[in-house]
């Protein structure tokens, strides 16, 4: 996931139970090493080792009183780091790099031959559809066909046209004018 590093860098930070602790008790009040360690029973190292982790996604920062360093929770930070990483556009850029017709590809190769015909038509809607769309692809965008036209080019994946026809258009990945008027693919 390199495409969003510090949407992966802060989950990490929050992968812990006490450092979920930590940020909990510290969007009550803030406290020192020797407190959270304490209340959460773990060494002060430790307490001082999850701090760290916190701090480096800006979630937590310290003030100094005294001996003693006191952590808070840095709402606004929370608040805009959660913000941002929860975006539309900072979503988007985690799938970047996702092959998304993999599914299709997998389907098509499933129920087809070496030849590109298909064995058969899938029962399953999700895979017909799979199949339709690599179906629709033989046909040119902008094109005009005949019904007759429309089975020649469907013959070659199965012999049941009319029912890939149907399909086609039903699935909107084909317009039809009227009945066994033009029939075109839509875009």
């Amino acid at each position: 996931m390199s495409e969003a590093p510090e949407l992966v860098t802060f989950f990490k930070a929050l992968a812990d139970a006490n450092r979920l602790k930590i940020v909990g008790l510290l969007a009550r009040q803030p406290y020192s090493v020797e407190e959270l360690a304490a209340i959460l029973d773990l060494k002060p190292s430790t307490v001082s080792h999850h701090l760290s982790r916190l701090a480096e996604v800006g979630l937590v920062s310290a003030r100094a009183e005294g001996y003693y360093s006191v952590y808070m929770l840095d709402q606004s930070a929370l608040e805009a780091t959660t913000r941002g990483i929860f975006s539309s556009e900072q979503m988007a850029t985690v799938v970047e790099n996702v092959d998304m017709d993999a599914y299709d590809r997998k389907v098509v190769d499933d129920y087809s031959r070496p030849d590109g015909s298909l064995k058969t038509l899938p029962a399953q809607r999700k895979k017909l559809e799979a199949v339709l769309r690599y179906i629709v692809e033989a046909f040119e965008p902008g094109t005009r066909y005949s019904e007759k036209q429309v089975n020649e080019v469907l013959s070659r994946f199965h012999e049941d046209t009319a029912s890939l026809r149907r399909e086609l258009v039903g699935c909107k990945l084909m317009g039809r004018e009227g009945g066994g008027g033009e029939y075109w693919r839509n875009e």
